[in-house]
């Protein structure tokens, strides 16, 4: 059976390139991804570099359900993100890993923020992940590593930390 302690070899020696690239060029990285609401169903498409997500809606909410819906990818990204860091962190602590699996869970009220309900949030809450190792590491190594995640995940402490988000509208003649 193959496990992941075989990748987590080439992830380290990734990681370690990767670090020492930077100490020559410290630009900071500008991420972009663009979203077009296509015409008759609305389905959101995501271009992020050369790659195309579809977001969409369930059926009850006049879409296609074609695609997770945003609140779905948002966890998505967070569980994608909690495991690409789990794996960074662990081949930097040499920590056995043979299977990862995060798994992210949130609430969202169909009436959030409508009369009535303005108490309850209008975006994704309580939100909770879980992270299932198959490792024959310490309780001791597992809780390091998970505090070396959290303090160093993006996307993480996106949502944990508040964050000022500029915005504008752009009337297109």
């Amino acid at each position: 059976m193959t496990t992941l302690n075989e990748y987590l070899v080439q992830k380290k020696a990734a990681v370690e390139a990767r670090a020492a690239k930077a100490e020559d060029n410290t630009e900071v990285i500008v991420h972009r991804a663009k979203v077009r609401a296509a015409g008759r169903s609305g389905v959101r498409e995501i271009r992020i570099r050369d790659f195309q997500i579809i977001s969409d809606s369930p059926d009850d909410f006049a879409g296609y359900n074609l695609g997770p819906s945003s609140p779905e990818l948002q966890l998505g990204v967070l569980g994608s993100c909690l495991t690409h860091i789990t794996l960074i962190q662990a081949s930097i602590r040499g920590v056995s890993l043979e299977t990862l699996e995060v798994e992210v869970t949130g609430e969202l009220h169909p009436l959030a923020g409508k009369p009535g309900y303005e108490e309850i949030p209008v975006y994704p809450h309580n939100i909770a992940y879980t992270v299932t190792l198959g490792s024959t590491e310490t309780d001791e190594t597992i809780q390091a590593l998970r505090e070396a995640v959290e303090r160093v995940c993006p996307i993480y402490n996106l949502l944990v930390n508040p964050q000022t988000i500029q915005g504008q509208f752009v009337k297109k003649s």
